[in-house]
């Protein structure tokens, strides 16, 4: 069997991720809620004339909340199916990547607060 083109290896790598993409989106509530909050976020910076830096910052603190989710997703699906009974291991493993996407929110919702509370008042 002939090996593809990196051209047609890359296009096939962006149709697997957008069929990520829409799994976690489909499937998962906390990226639903999540993207709900972006949506806002968005229309807020718009109502508010965000700056570039701040429509940087912003956009960075969405991407990072979201793409930890979804690695944290991975890694709950991934323990679910190596060990799918309960097991203290596997839930450490699991509340530590749990853990990681409250830092970043935390981390986004304090960059929030700096970017809107001047705009607010």
């Amino acid at each position: 069997m002939p090996k593809e083109s990196f051209l047609v290896n890359r296009i096939k790598s962006i149709g697997f991720a957008f069929k990520g993409l829409f799994l976690l989106i489909r499937t998962e509530a906390s990226i639903k809620i999540q993207f709900v909050i972006a949506v806002v976020m968005t229309a807020l910076g718009c109502y508010f004339g965000l700056s570039t830096t701040e429509w940087i910052l912003q956009c960075l603190a969405i991407g990072l909340v979201m793409g930890i989710e979804g690695l944290n997703t991975a890694v709950e699906k991934t323990a679910d199916f190596v060990h799918p009974e309960f097991d203290e291991k596997i839930g450490f493993i699991k509340d530590i990547s749990a853990g990681a996407v409250m830092i970043v929110s935390i981390m986004a919702t304090i960059a929030g607060l700096l970017i809107y509370i001047p705009k607010i008042i």
